[in-house]
């Protein structure tokens, strides 16, 4: 499995906020960008949708560890198998860590392809995790 890394960043929220927001696919649409990111459809632990450059992806909830986890898989039939971890942490009063992981079943021609358009998800989808207004 080819391992790809987000970066670490803050987040000005608690971990209890964010985890209960990132647990539910029907919040998920606001934090893609809707220039990469079409064909959204969404039903709370699934989600299905169209990556510019990678093509449809499925997403189902596997695992929830209450404001620390959670883990995320393909569903139904996807470009290739894949696990994305987001992890919480939080260090402070409405401070917290977040990292995004995706572990991706990829042959040698998939993975050139795909690689750098699945670092720029992270990319992406961190930022947006992280500037998200959430409500407390």
């Amino acid at each position: 499995m080819t391992k790809f890394e987000g970066p670490i960043r803050t987040i000005p929220h608690s971990s209890n906020v964010v985890f209960n927001f990132l647990s539910n696919f029907d919040h998920f649409e606001s934090l893609l960008p809707p220039e990469k990111v079409t064909n959204w459809h969404s039903a709370g632990d699934t989600c299905r949708f169209t990556i510019e450059g990678i093509g449809d992806i499925g997403l189902k909830i596997i695992e929830k560890e209450p404001e620390k986890t959670i883990k995320y898989t393909a569903d139904g039939k996807t470009p290739f198998n894949f696990f994305l971890w987001v992890q919480l942490k939080e260090i402070g009063e409405n401070e917290t860590k977040v990292k995004l992981t995706i572990k991706a079943d990829l042959n040698p021609m998939l993975k050139m392809m795909v690689s750098s358009h699945v670092e720029k998800f992270l990319d992406v989808v961190t930022d947006a995790i992280v500037k998200y207004p959430y409500q407390i």
